[in-house]
């Protein structure tokens, strides 16, 4: 018994080892990097244009990257994919890269700010709306279920 629990613990890991998630996120220069980890990245461009990324901020112009959600499974697989994608051409006729690289920018702002608002209408204790007069009115269970359901619809929509 402890063996097929030990094993069953085991296979369980390698399961979440597979599906990892994979974050995503824009130097200065406009280019996406994907990462597997949450851990805070820092980049920065000298004067000769060269971009630089760090795990502190060692560098006056560091500013710290906004990491996006952007798939679960294996890190190598998803960015294989993406650069294949991207080798394409732009994602959109006409688009240069800036306009590319500002574009994914707001994108990714929008995908987390839909996924902060997603997570704290699921860790809410109890959702509830305010009335004209600044009062709480709270949502019946079958509305907050409806809410959020709209809201991960939503940002499952910002996020893709």
């Amino acid at each position: 018994m402890k063996k097929r629990l030990t094993a069953a613990v085991f296979l369980l890991g390698l399961g979440s080892l597979a599906d990892a998630d994979v974050w995503k996120w824009v130097d200065a220069l406009g280019n996406t990097h994907f990462v597997d980890t949450m851990k805070p990245i820092y980049t920065w461009v000298d004067d000769e244009g060269k971009v630089h990324y760090a795990d502190q901020p060692g560098h006056e112009d560091a500013v710290s990257v906004q990491l996006v959600w952007h798939a679960k499974g294996d890190l190598e697989k998803v960015a294989s994919a993406e650069s294949k994608s991207a080798s394409d051409g732009y994602a959109y006729p006409g688009e240069t890269a800036e306009q590319r690289a500002e574009r994914e920018r707001a994108e990714a702002y929008y995908c987390n700010r839909a996924t902060e608002i997603y997570n704290s209408y699921v860790n809410a204790p109890q959702l509830y709306k305010t009335n004209e007069n600044g009062e709480r009115e709270y949502l019946s269970k079958e509305e907050a279920a409806r809410t959020i359901a709209e809201t991960r619809a939503k940002k499952d929509e910002l996020c893709e």
